[in-house]
């Protein structure tokens, strides 16, 4: 089964609300790379301009076998969305502060696609709140197995 290429960024920095899955447009090799995981989405973005979907600053490595063939890792890469997906998220990116962030980008049959979501910026204060959260569901999660143990 093939990896999944993670946005451990996204979850971070953004409420994700809606989601959508695109396909990926990919050279040869690039293919290759994704199938041995040798991909970095952590900085990467989307943006819709004259009409198509476009995923930037998503790091593609070479493939080592690749040679002539290789292209720009950081190159933009389109991606495959029908016309009323793409209207559809251009009327969500009139908001204020909102982004398409990419979160994975996995194999579904032999296709790469890429799950985005409709992003709003978190601020610092909200950062730290989840966080907070977290460590506390953590903790929270940590006595629970505890207490379970000390019955058995």
């Amino acid at each position: 089964m093939p990896p999944t290429i993670h946005n451990h960024k996204a979850g971070r920095d953004y409420f994700i609300g809606e989601t959508c899955e695109a396909g990926l447009e990919l050279k040869g090799p690039e293919v290759k790379s994704l199938r041995a995981a040798r991909a970095s989405i952590d900085d990467a973005f989307c943006r819709i301009e004259r009409g198509q979907c476009w995923l930037y600053n998503a790091h593609i490595a070479h493939y080592e076998q690749g040679n002539r063939w290789n292209v720009d890792p950081l190159r933009p890469r389109r991606l495959l969305l029908h016309r009323k997906e793409i209207d559809h998220l251009a009327g969500k990116l009139q908001a204020k502060g909102t982004a398409l962030v990419p979160l994975r980008i996995y194999f579904t049959k032999s296709y790469a696609k890429v799950l985005i979501g409709v992003g709003k910026g978190k601020s610092q204060v909200d950062k730290r709140e989840t966080l907070k959260r977290k460590e506390h569901d953590r903790e929270t999660r940590r006595a629970l197995a505890d207490a379970r143990r000390a019955k058995s």
